[in-house]
């Protein structure tokens, strides 16, 4: 079978495409994980220790849960991708666990979005 002489640039193109669907996935799971984590540990531990408002804990801890396990999920299917330091990914986790600091996750995550579309520019 004849290939065609475009086939490779567009296979690029979408791959490239797919790339940064995951990296932008990525970026939004990071933003929602970081601010659920503060919501609870500023926020819902507060009112339940000092008001007395275990409500807060009640409904934010699980909310919380859910968001950190597919934020864990969503950064091991972007790493899948290849393209990751071994540290960049321990990075992206352990942050997860530290209030506001998830949040410095954004920049890493623009840069290697940036890098993507760098890189398909300079493909032939």
């Amino acid at each position: 079978m004849h290939e065609e002489a475009g086939e490779p640039a567009r296979v690029l193109r979408r791959h490239v495409q797919l790339e940064r669907a995951q990296l932008r996935r990525l970026e939004a799971a990071s933003l929602v994980e970081a601010t659920t984590l503060v919501l609870l540990v500023c926020v819902a531990v507060p009112l339940k220790h000092l008001f007395g408002m275990p409500l807060a804990v009640t409904v934010m801890g699980p909310v919380h849960g859910f968001t950190f396990t597919a934020y864990v999920w969503t950064v091991f299917q972007t790493v899948a991708g290849g393209g990751w330091r071994r540290s960049e990914w321990l990075r992206m986790v352990a942050l997860a666990f530290i209030p506001f600091a998830g949040y410095t996750n954004l920049p890493l995550i623009r840069r290697k979005t940036e890098a993507l579309g760098v890189a398909a520019r300079a493909a032939p």
